[in-house]
C-alpha cells in the first residue's frame, strides 16, 4: 500500500553504498527542484555580496525546467536579481535557428532569460546556425568563452537515456571539449515529442564535452522518472565507461546527484537494501526481499531454503521470521490474497483478507484516464469487469489528447465535413470559411508550428469520440462518459502549463456530484510527458479538498500503470485476473482508438503499438505471480491503493 507523506529527502542508515557519487533522493521532483534553485540562488547572492560575477552552466530539456521556474519565482517574489550572471548553454541542435520553437534558445527565453534580468551580453547559447566550414573554429571559442569568465561555478545537468551528459554520445571521450557531435538514434526517438517525427529531429548536435564539463567547480544531475532508473543505477553503480559518459561524473570532486524516488528505484539502496546494511523489516520490505530473492534463485517462494536466504544475504531476515518455511508461507499467502476477480469486492463474502470491501455490494466508481485512451490500455479489463458486476462506473478523460493526432487525420475529417456539408446542400459560408481555413493551414504547416485553435478543436473532437467508442464497447451508457478537457493541457503546445485551482475543481466537482466508493488514477510516474503526473496531482489536491465530506472516508483511491512500467510486485494490493478472451475484448477496446494505431504521434521509448506493450504488460505480470508459485492466469492487471494520512 502506497501513502501520502511529506515531501522530504529520503534518509536510509547504511553501512554500504554501491553509489559511487552523493546521492539525495526526494520524494517528489518538484521539492528537489526548488531545493536547487534555492542553492542557486543563495550562491549568486553570495557572488553578488563579494562583488563577483557568478558563471552558470545551464542544460535543457524537462529535468530543469521546475529549477527555472523557481528561480524566475525567487525573481519575482523574492527581489534575486542576475545582474552578476553569466551563462552557458550545454548544447544546441545543428542546424537550427533560434527561432525554430524547438530551439535551446528559444527554450532558454521561454523558461527563464525572458523572466529575469540576465544581462543579455552575458547569455551564451550554442550557435546552430555556424556554416559547417566554420563550426570547429567556433567550438574552440566557445571554450576559449569559458575560461575568459573564470571557468563554470555551478553546472546543471540532465541526463539521457543513453547516459549521455549534453550531448556527449555513448563513445564520447573523457577529455573532449566542445564539438560537433552526431546524435545516438535513441536520443532521437526521445526528441520526437518536440519535433513531431523522429525524420524532423536533427542528426547532429554542438555540444560542451566531457572535459568541459568536468571543469565545473560544482555539479548537479537531475533525473526525475522511472525511464531514467535503468541509465542512473549504470551511472552511480557502474564502472567508468564510455558506453555511459555519465560515469566520467564519478571523478568529479563536487557532484551533487538530486533523484525522485521513481528515478532512484533501481539503486541497490532501494531495490535490494538489505544488500547495503541493517534493514527495518516491514512487511512490504520483508515481501520485497522474498520476492527477490525467489526471482535471484529462480524458485518459487514456497521452496525457499534457509541456504537461499543465508547465501543471499537475507539471514537476518530469515532468523527475525522465525526461518524459511513461516515467512515463505507468510509472504506467499501475502500475494495471494492479491489476487481476485471482483475488483468491485466480492459480495457476501469475508472481505479480512480481500483487496475490496465486499460492501456496498453495488459501488460507485471513477476511472480517471489522464489522455483519451488510458483507461483501455492501462486496466480495460477491470473496467468490463466492474461494468459486468453491476457497479456503477464513470469514466472521464482529463485531457483532450489533441496534441496525440496525426495532421493527416485532422486534414481527413475537416475534408470530410466540408464534402459532407456541400453533399447535403447546407453550407453556409461562415462554416465552408472556417473548413477552407482549416485545410489551408494544415497544407501549409511547417514543422513545430503550434496548431490553430480551429485544428486543436477537430483533433480533440477525433480523440473524444474514439474515447466514446472505447467507453461504449466496455459497457458504458453516454451519461456516465466525462470529458474534463483540463486547462493546464490546452496550450496547443508539448509542453503544458501549470496546474491551477481551475484544474483541481474540475477534478473536485466530478467526485462530489458522483460521491464515489472507488477513485482509479494513473499512477504512472514514468509517462514521458508529463500529463499522467500532473493529472494524478490534480486528483490528490481534489481529495484534499474534500476530505471533510463525511462520504470520503469510505473513498478509496487505486493506483494504476500505464504501457510504460508496471508495479513492482510487492507494491501491489490488488492483481485482476483475465482470461484469454478478456484479453481480446480489451484489445478490441483498445483498437477503438484508431489516430493512436500503428504509428502514434508520441510513441515514447517503446516502438511497439499501445495494444502490444498493454498485452504484453499484463502477460508478464502473470508470468511474474506464476514464477513465484501462484495460480497460473493468461494476465494480470495490477493496482496499488493509496491511503492518505486522514482515511
Amino acid at each position: 500500500m502506497l501513502s501520502s507523506a511529506a515531501a522530504q529527502p529520503t534518509l536510509r542508515f547504511q553501512f554500504k553504498t554501491f553509489e559511487k557519487m552523493p546521492v539525495k533522493i526526494w520524494e517528489d521532483s518538484r521539492d528537489a527542484s526548488v531545493h536547487v534553485a534555492r542553492s542557486i540562488a543563495l550562491a549568486i547572492r553570495q557572488k553578488q555580496q563579494d562583488g563577483e560575477k557568478i558563471v552558470l552552466g545551464l542544460a535543457t530539456g524537462s529535468s530543469p525546467i521546475q529549477v527555472y521556474r523557481e528561480l524566475v519565482r525567487l525573481h519575482q517574489e523574492e527581489n534575486l536579481s542576475f545582474y552578476n550572471v553569466v551563462t552557458f548553454n550545454l548544447d544546441e541542435y545543428y542546424p537550427m535557428t533560434k527561432e525554430a520553437v524547438q530551439s535551446y534558445w528559444h527554450f532558454m527565453h521561454e523558461h527563464l532569460f525572458d523572466h529575469v534580468d540576465v544581462p543579455k551580453e552575458n547569455i551564451h547559447i550554442p550557435d546552430g546556425t555556424v556554416p559547417m566550414e566554420k563550426v570547429q573554429d567556433y567550438c574552440e571559442w566557445y571554450e576559449k568563452q569559458i575560461d575568459l569568465h573564470g571557468g563554470i561555478d555551478i553546472q546543471l545537468l540532465g541526463i539521457g537515456r543513453t547516459g549521455h551528459v549534453g550531448f556527449n554520445e555513448p563513445g564520447s571521450w573523457e577529455n573532449s571539449h566542445t564539438r560537433m557531435v552526431r546524435l545516438d538514434g535513441l536520443t532521437r526517438r526521445d526528441a520526437i515529442k518536440d519535433f513531431g517525427s523522429e525524420e524532423a529531429v536533427p542528426t547532429r548536435a554542438i555540444t560542451m564535452g566531457v572535459a568541459s564539463i568536468m571543469k565545473s567547480r560544482t555539479v548537479y544531475l537531475l533525473a526525475w522518472g522511472q525511464h531514467k532508473a535503468p541509465t542512473i543505477m549504470k551511472a552511480l553503480e557502474g564502472e567508468i565507461s564510455t558506453v555511459v559518459p555519465a560515469t566520467f561524473l564519478q571523478k568529479h570532486p563536487n557532484v551533487k546527484i538530486i533523484l525522485d524516488k521513481a528515478a532512484a528505484e533501481q539503486l541497490s539502496r532501494i531495490s535490494a537494501p538489505w544488500l547495503c546494511g541493517v534493514c527495518n523489516w516491514t512487511d512490504e520490505l520483508a515481501c520485497q526481499a522474498v520476492t527477490w530473492l525467489s526471482q535471484q534463485t529462480g524458485k518459487p517462494i514456497l521452496k525457499l531454503t534457509n541456504e537461499d536466504y543465508n547465501e543471499h544475504g537475507l539471514s537476518e531476515l530469515m532468523l527475525e521470521a522465525n526461518g524459511a518455511y513461516d515467512l515463505n508461507i507468510r509472504i506467499f499467502n501475502r500475494l495471494q490474497r492479491t489476487i481476485t476477480g471482483w475488483p468491485g469486492g466480492k459480495p457476501g463474502s469475508d472481505d479480512s483478507t480481500r483487496p475490496e470491501r465486499s460492501t456496498p455490494v453495488k459501488k460507485r466508481c471513477i476511472i480517471f484516464s489522464p489522455h483519451p485512451d488510458d483507461d483501455v490500455i492501462s486496466m480495460g479489463g477491470t473496467f468490463m469487469r466492474l461494468v459486468d458486476q453491476g457497479h456503477e462506473v464513470h469514466v472521464a478523460y482529463q485531457t483532450s489528447g489533441n496534441i496525440a493526432v496525426h495532421d493527416h487525420d485532422a486534414r481527413r475529417f475537416a475534408e470530410f465535413m466540408l464534402e459532407f456539408s456541400e453533399h447535403q446542400g447546407i453550407t453556409d459560408a461562415d462554416t465552408e470559411k472556417r473548413y477552407k481555413k482549416i485545410l489551408k493551414f494544415l497544407k501549409n504547416k511547417q514543422q513545430g508550428d503550434p496548431d490553430i485553435p480551429e485544428v486543436r478543436a477537430i483533433k480533440g473532437l477525433i480523440r473524444r469520440g474514439e474515447a466514446r467508442a472505447g467507453a461504449r464497447y466496455s459497457g458504458l451508457t453516454d451519461d456516465k462518459i466525462h470529458f474534463l478537457d483540463m486547462p493546464f493541457y490546452e496550450t496547443g503546445k508539448v509542453r503544458k502549463g501549470d496546474i491551477t485551482e481551475a484544474d483541481i475543481d474540475v477534478v473536485a466537482d466530478l467526485i462530489e456530484k458522483v460521491q464515489p466508493h472507488q477513485v482509479y488514477a494513473a499512477g504512472d510516474l514514468a509517462d514521458p510527458h508529463g500529463t499522467h503526473r500532473v493529472c494524478l496531482n490534480a486528483i490528490f489536491a481534489a481529495f484534499e479538498k474534500l476530505r471533510d465530506k463525511k462520504w470520503m472516508k469510505d473513498c478509496w483511491l487505486w493506483l494504476y500503470r500505464g504501457a510504460w512500467h508496471e508495479f513492482p510486485i510487492h507494491e501491489i494490493d490488488m492483481a485482476v485476473p483475465m482470461s484469454p478472451d478478456q484479453v481480446a475484448r480489451k484489445q478490441r477496446a483498445i483498437f477503438m482508438h484508431q489516430s493512436q494505431k500503428d504509428s502514434a504521434p508520441f510513441p515514447g521509448e517503446d516502438e511497439r503499438e499501445f495494444w502490444q506493450r498493454a498485452k504484453e504488460r499484463n502477460a508478464d505480470t502473470a508470468a511474474l505471480y506464476r514464477s513465484l508459485g501462484l495460480a497460473e492466469y493468461e494476465a494480470m492487471e495490477a493496482f496499488a491503493r493509496w491511503k492518505f494520512e486522514w482515511q
